[in-house]
This record gives structure tokens, C-alpha cells and sequence, in this order.
């Protein structure tokens, strides 16, 4: 299975534009870059022009409570937001940082900027080509009726709607890559790093983490989207307060390191150093692959998930709810993935080891080999390898023992290295043979260990853990629980704005009775997400979200025509005036 992944992976993420040296640009960076370019160009950057009207409408100063649809356009923002503000603003921020270094931030803000104008394109396409079913008077009002909805609208209806219905294969496969998508990336991913924060953080066990996780999605989702609506409408602010000022309260205490900060992120954007993970002359493309990567993770635009969500808003102007959708990557990327990225740079936690327990059966370890290009993960598994007092022996070119990435440079202990224990008994170095494939280690008397200790790295939510703790150290050292309560939060609000996106996508596919069934596999999934590999997870995770990209952005770039006539349309009438002059 890990093959069969792998293989995907490359061909999605890894497999584009040769650079030599086995180096590529992958086609999927290129062509969400080059669409976001395509409609800032058309669109006359339109995420500048109309930024101050977005949050002008977003405000709710020119709602309509008569006009179709489901949820207000502050409801629609905070429930595509409560996607996006998720563990991709924890831990994928976090993952770009380790692997692709300072300059990775900088490849993310570029994501985000372009981002504010492909989810422009694609929200108000989205509205203009979505399906409003009223209510019949039995129906209104009824749970039925609020269970349902009353639109449906994204990719699938303005595909098939917009470009007609010799393209309705291309409708169908991308409702069905983002119902699947739904299960992973919008759900299981979650799930999973809830499970493996409160696991390492409180020894709570992970099929313990992930039915209390999946009880509370069940009963918000079959609510449905007005249910969701309300629910994102207080959690998102809440959550999303909570997380900013615990990072801006990081950056105060260490304003010093700001600048150099800013300084180190500009450079190595084009000349990196790169993470802890690689080195050398593929170091560029580690930075500038996971930045946009994670940035896309972060904000989705070009994923056609958000503009389900903004469909449901009333309005009868498609681009009202579009300049509303422009937002988001602002919110996501420019302000809290920056607030993430900084705090983890600032206080020091980036790169820096800390004693660690290294589980030798984990999902955590791999083994990599300096070469060329840098230090890469594709090496075979050793069948064996040998440490003395401690010490990998290991010559040039041989695999060697890596946690979370980073090769461990460190010594190995049979117990706690550093202060974690006070017993000196427990911070013996090891000598004897690690069996990579078994899971263990034998020492020289035969002792077995499938545990050994030593000096390791954060990664993920538990290195933005590492940087709240450290940098919130002159209040006290509660500062990690700002990250393990965000990301509880973080990952309830995704999961259950992505079961509204999956579920329009089973409506679509199937019809009325296809959403029930489509609820209860979502729940399961979400289960099954926090009990498996997390490397796994995130990387089936990341091959749905390149493939669902591809027929999106195909369909809003053949119907950029009809964007721009929506818009001049918008810009020249000036709806909102009216209802302004109204008032």
C-alpha cells in the first residue's frame, strides 16, 4: 500500500517540468500558480480592487433576508473558513517550515494572494450556476426541509451548467474525487491529528480520541447546512481569537527576532538553506513545493471545496458572495499561516532537538541517505543497523535513522536522555542493533527495546505546540494548551463544514437519498482516520487534493468569459447602493 501511495504521490505532487538532477516542477503547483496569475491578470486584480467591498458585505451591511438560499454571507464565509482554518494552519504550516525552512512562508503568502482571486472566480460561478429548490409548504420549515437545504451549487452544476452537458463526465468525475476527498483531507486528517496530539500530550488512546470525535461531528451534521452555518458562525471567531492573540503574544515576547525572521524568509525563498528534512541543491525546490503544497492545504483555493459552502448564501448577486470568498485566503494564509510560521521561527523551536522517545514502530521513523540533491526518504528499509555507545554506524551513501524527517544526528539512550528522567540508570547509551523492519532494537546482552531515547525534532501540530510553549514561557507553561485546545477546535469546524461539501457532491451524484448514507460513512471515516498512520493519512490526503484540482480549475478557466461579464456587470450597476439608499 505504501508503494501504491508513494507512487500517486509522485505522479501528482513530484512528476512535471524536468530540472534536471531528477528535480521537477509538478504540474498541479503549476497549474494552480498559473490559474491564479490567469484570473488576477482578467480579473484586474480584483482581490485588491475589491477587498474593502468584500468585508463590507461580509459585515452584513446589505443582507436581504428575502433572497434565496440558506445562510447569511457571514454564515457562508465562517463555515468555508471553519474548512480552511483547520490543522493545515497548525500542522501543515508547521510541516512547510520543517521540511522547506523559512522561505516556504513566502511561497504561502504567493499561494494566498493569487488564491484571493481564483476563489473570486470560482465562488461566483458557483452562485451563478447553482440549484435553488424552494420548499413546498408541507415541506417548510420541517426537518426534512432543513436537513436537505434548499441550494446546492459548486463545481459539478457550474461544469455541467456552464460548459453544457458534453462535459458532464468532467462534472461527475470531480464530484466524485471531492466526495472522496471529503473522507480524507476535510475529515480523516483531522481526526488524525486530534488522536496523535491528545495520545502523545495525555496518553489517551486513539480509538478513544476518535469515537468522542466522531459523536460530536454526527450530531452537528445531520443538522444540516443551517445547523453547520450557526454552529461555524460562533466557534470560528472563537477559535480563531484564541489562536491569534496566543500567537501575537508569542511574537511580543520575542519582537527582537521578528525582523531577522523576515529577513531569513525573503532569502531563502530563492536561496534556501531548506528544513531540517533537506540540504543542498534540492533544497528549492523542498521550499518552494511544500510552501505552495501547504498553501493550497491551507486555504484551498483552486480546490472547488468553498464554493459549495458559499453557494448557500442568500444573495441574489453571484458577485456579492464572490468578493465575499476573496477573504479567506487573506484570513487563512496571509494572517494566521504567517502567525503560525512566525511564532515557530521566533521562539526557537524550529530544527532545535529536544529529548524525544523514539517508538521504533512508529509512523514517525524513517531512514534517508545523503545524496546529490539533498537528504531524501528513498532509501529501502535496512534490514539492520548498527549503533556503538549510542552512535549510528552508518558509512557515506548508507540509510540512517530519521525521526519525523530529520535524520537523528544525536546519540540513542535505552532511557530518557536530557532532564526527562532523573535515574542516570535510564540514560544509558545504547549499543547494540536496530531492526528497522521488525519494529526493535536488541542490545549487546540481548535486552530488546521498542523504544529508544535521544535528541529529536518537532514536526507538525507539536512543533506550533513547542513554539506557543516556549515563546508563552514569561506567563507560565501553559502556553502548549493554546495549540492542543486550536486544534481540537480547529479539526471539529473542518469536519464538519467538509461534510456539507461531501454531501452536496452525493446529492449531486445520486440524488436525495444518497445524503443519509453519505452522513454515516463520513462519521466512520472520521473514526478510522484517527486510528491510522498519520504519514499515511496526509499523504493519500494530499493526492485527492491535487487530483480534485485538475477538472476545477479546467472549468473555471474555460468560463473566465462569463466571470468577468458577472463582474463588470456587479461593478457597473452597483447593487448595493440601492439597498444602502433604501435603508
Amino acid at each position: 500500500m505504501e508503494d501504491v501511495v508513494q507512487f500517486l504521490n509522485d505522479l501528482v505532487w513530484t512528476y512535471g517540468i524536468p530540472l534536471g538532477g531528477g528535480q521537477y516542477i509538478p504540474w498541479v503547483v503549476l497549474l494552480l500558480l498559473g490559474a491564479g496569475i490567469y484570473f488576477t491578470v482578467r480579473l484586474s486584480f480584483v482581490q485588491i480592487r475589491q477587498f474593502a467591498h468584500g468585508v463590507a458585505v461580509t459585515s452584513g451591511t446589505y443582507d436581504d433576508p428575502d433572497d434565496p438560499g440558506d445562510v447569511s454571507h457571514f454564515q457562508a464565509l465562517t463555515t468555508a473558513l471553519s474548512a480552511t482554518l483547520g490543522i493545515g494552519n497548525i500542522a501543515g504550516a508547521a510541516l512547510a517550515i520543517h521540511i522547506g525552512g523559512p522561505g516556504a512562508l513566502f511561497w504561502m503568502w504567493v499561494t494566498g494572494i493569487l488564491g484571493m482571486a481564483t476563489k473570486y472566480s470560482e465562488v461566483t460561478l458557483a452562485q451563478f450556476y447553482r440549484n435553488v429548490d424552494e420548499p413546498t409548504e408541507e415541506e417548510r420549515g420541517t426537518w426534512q426541509q432543513t436537513w436537505k437545504g434548499t441550494v446546492a451549487g459548486g463545481p459539478m452544476f457550474y461544469i455541467e451548467k456552464g460548459l453544457g452537458d458534453n462535459w458532464k463526465p468532467l462534472a461527475i468525475f470531480f464530484a466524485v474525487m471531492l466526495m472522496i476527498t471529503s473522507f480524507l483531507t476535510g475529515n480523516a486528517v483531522q481526526a488524525n491529528t486530534v488522536a496523535d496530539v491528545m495520545n502523545a500530550e495525555f496518553g489517551i488512546a486513539v480509538w478513544l480520541s476518535g469515537a468522542v470525535l466522531a459523536a460530536i461531528i454526527a450530531l452537528v451534521i445531520l443538522g444540516g447546512v443551517t445547523a453547520i452555518g450557526r454552529v461555524t458562525g460562533v466557534l470560528v471567531p472563537v477559535m480563531a481569537a484564541l489562536y491569534v492573540i496566543g500567537a501575537l503574544f508569542v511574537l511580543a515576547f520575542n519582537y527582537t527576532e521578528i525582523l531577522p525572521t523576515l529577513g531569513s524568509v525573503f532569502t531563502n525563498a530563492f536561496n534556501p538553506s531548506a528544513g531540517v528534512a533537506g540540504t543542498g541543491a534540492g533544497a528549492f525546490l523542498l521550499t518552494f513545493q511544500y510552501g505552495v503544497q501547504r498553501g493550497l492545504f491551507s486555504n484551498e483555493a483552486g480546490m472547488g471545496s468553498a464554493p459549495i459552502a458559499h453557494s448557500a448564501a442568500k444573495t441574489n448577486e453571484p458577485a456579492s458572495e464572490g468578493v465575499v470568498a476573496l477573504l479567506e485566503p487573506f484570513i487563512d494564509t496571509i494572517t494566521v499561516v504567517t502567525l503560525t510560521c512566525l511564532a515557530i521561527l521566533v521562539s526557537g523551536a524550529w530544527g532545535n532537538p529536544i529529548p524525544t522517545a523514539f517508538d521504533l514502530d512508529s509512523g514517525s521513523v524513517e531512514y534517508r541517505v545523503q545524496g546529490e540533491g539533498g537528504i531524501f526518504p528513498d532509501a529501502e528499509v535496512p534490514e539492520e543497523l548498527r549503533i556503538e555507545d549510542g552512535e549510528q554506524q552508518a558509512e557515506a551513501g548508507d540509510p540512517q535513522f530519521a525521526w519525523r524527517q530529520a535524520v537523528v544526528g544525536s546519540r540513542f539512550y535505552t532511557g530518557c536522555a536530557g532532564e526527562c528522567e532523573e535515574d542516570s540508570d535510564l540514560q544509558q547509551p545504547f549499543t547494540g542493533t536496530l531492526y528497522p523492519q521488525e519494529g526493535m532494537a536488541v542490545s549487546d546482552d540481548g535486552t530488546e527495546y521498542e523504544v529508544l531515547y535521544g535528541q529529536g525534532v518537532r514536526s507538525g501540530a507539536p512543533l506550533t505546540r513547542l513554539a506557543f510553549e516556549r515563546g508563552l514561557s514569561p506567563l507560565g507553561d501553559w502556553g502548549g494548551y493554546i495549540v492542543i485546545l486550536s486544534v481540537l477546535l480547529f479539526a471539529i469546524s473542518t469536519s464538519i463544514s467538509w461534510s456539507y461539501y461531501g454531501d452536496r457532491c452525493a446529492y449531486y451524484l445520486f440524488g436525495d437519498r444518497a445524503i443519509l448514507p453519505y452522513k454515516v460513512v463520513f462519521v466512520l471515516m472520521n473514526f478510522t482516520g484517527a486510528v491510522t498512520a498519520l504519514t499515511t493519512i496526509w499523504t493519500i490526503g494530499d493526492i485527492a487534493l491535487g487530483i480534485v484540482i485538475v477538472p476545477n480549475l479546467i472549468g473555471v478557466i474555460l468560463l473566465t468569459d462569463k466571470i468577468k461579464d458577472v463582474t463588470d456587470d456587479y461593478l457597473t450597476r452597483k447593487p448595493w447602493l440601492s439597498v444602502s439608499q433604501d435603508e
